[in-house]
């Protein structure tokens, strides 16, 4: 015969309670990693997904298997490939009064030709800032007139008009996070060919959208448009092909000058890494603000999208104050300013299972700005080692070989070295990060310096 007192039961609970997540997240993954979905999807716009917990570190789980975990977490997720594009094809977004006051975002949706094997390639037409009804209703006649099928469709309208005539602002933000993660769902769109392209505002939207979001898209094609290279950094456009077509004469808001301005940068970097960069500017002679749209899509179909790249350039910028803190395989775990508060600009390659990073602040120089609207012209950027900074590398195996140890260096000192284990939490995390099909990493590492 033994005896049990209660205080040998309160130590037995209590070792079993602080167990019991550990416990619980080795004989169901599949419950944790549904849980942490739906904490991120339940998470405030523009929140970037926060580390699994720590329960998942060593439980598996395969990418399959997540990844429908992550699919079923959607019960309401758009679809743009139920049907033809037609004027009875609508749907509509509300976007957040915090965002934009009043705010609900109608478009047109569907496809047209035969579906792919491998799925419909996916265009976003972003329209003019003429009166919207009258611009949305042409998105939806030129989105059936070029000739880019077989194809899948969306054609918004600008919720307001006025200040909010915008297509990069934060309210549009927002759409766009649930219009990629709609797209990168539907079993029906190939998740490597999806393209943004638009017309005069739509032009200048889509240019700052491409460079924000170049990881997601084959392709950008702005037209009719010219953003000073500040808000739309050509740096970002290593794996994105982008056309930027304005008529020669178009000279309001220096719309030719900098279009000219873009295509000498983007010159520029694809002499520097040859085979990458791949571009398309154009300035049609004799031509105002009015141009032959119908050559941008066909040109765009024909680029894929390379999800894991060996290299990439990466300018962290902010749209209307919110910033993407993740690009490729990267996540911005920590990011520390300079004291001016300037942008951060990463690079990245990987060599066999060697990987380098290079941190480094980026300021602007205007050396030439419009006296009038202030437009800047011309600027040149100065660079200057970021003395700290904290990110997660996810990897996969068509990024090193997960059988030897991966080195890790930034700005020329190593900060990492050893083999890395997969997990169900760096794949569930990848998963939350880019809601991509395409990239989902079972391996992550942090790179502190």
């Amino acid at each position: 015969m033994f005896e049990i007192n209660d205080t040998y039961i309160m130590k037995k609970t209590s070792l079993l309670l602080a167990l019991f997540p550990l416990l619980a997240a080795a004989q169901s993954p599949s419950v944790a990693i549904k849980d942490y979905f739906k904490k991120v999807i339940s998470a405030p716009a523009g929140t970037l997904a926060p580390a699994p917990d720590v329960t998942l570190q060593t439980a598996q789980i395969s990418a399959d298997k997540a990844w429908t975990l992550w699919q079923e977490s959607f019960t309401e997720a758009s679809c743009y490939t139920k049907q033809a594009i037609s004027a009875d094809s609508q749907g509509a977004y509300e976007i957040p009064e915090n965002l934009e006051p009043n705010a609900r975002m109608p478009y047109y949706y569907g496809t047209k030709g035969e579906q792919p094997a491998e799925g419909y390639p996916f265009f976003l037409y972003l329209h003019g800032s003429g009166p919207k009804a009258n611009e949305w209703a042409t998105g939806l006649k030129l989105a059936n007139y070029f000739k880019d099928g077989p194809s899948a469709y969306l054609v918004p309208q600008i919720p307001n008009e006025g200040e909010y005539y915008r297509w990069w602002q934060r309210g549009k933000q927002y759409v766009w996070q649930h219009v990629l993660r709609s797209a990168l769902l539907d079993k029906n769109i190939n998740p490597l060919r999806l393209y943004f392209f638009g017309i005069s505002e739509g032009g200048y939207g889509s240019q700052r959208l491409a460079s924000f979001y170049a990881d997601y898209l084959a392709g950008a094609g702005p037209m009719a448009g010219g953003e000073p290279l500040q808000n739309a950094p050509a740096e970002n456009l290593m794996h994105t092909a982008f056309s930027l077509r304005t008529g020669e004469l178009d000279r309001a808001f220096y719309r030719d000058i900098l279009t000219r301005r873009t295509g000498a940068a983007l010159d520029t970097l694809a002499a520097h890494f040859p085979g990458y960069y791949r571009h398309w500017i154009h300035l049609p002679e004799g031509r105002g603000h009015s141009i032959d749209y119908a050559p941008t899509t066909p040109w765009l179909a024909g680029h894929v999208r390379n999800a894991a790249p060996q290299v990439f350039r990466w300018e962290n910028f902010e749209m209307d104050g919110w910033k993407r803190n993740a690009f490729y395989n990267l996540k911005v775990v920590e990011e520390v300013a300079d004291s001016a508060g300037n942008r951060t600009f990463y690079t990245y390659e990987t060599r066999k299972n060697e990987i380098y990073i290079t941190a480094d602040h980026v300021a602007y120089e205007i050396t030439i700005r419009d006296p009038g609207m202030g437009i800047p012209l011309s600027q040149v950027k100065h660079y200057s080692p970021s003395a700290h900074g904290k990110l997660r590398i996810f990897l996969d195996e068509r990024l090193f070989n997960p059988k030897r140890a991966v080195t890790v260096f930034v700005n020329g000192k190593q900060v990492f070295k050893g083999k890395l284990q997969p997990s169900a939490a760096a794949l569930a995390e990848s998963i939350a990060t880019f809601a991509d099909p395409c990239r989902r990493f079972s391996y992550a590492v942090d790179a502190e310096w």
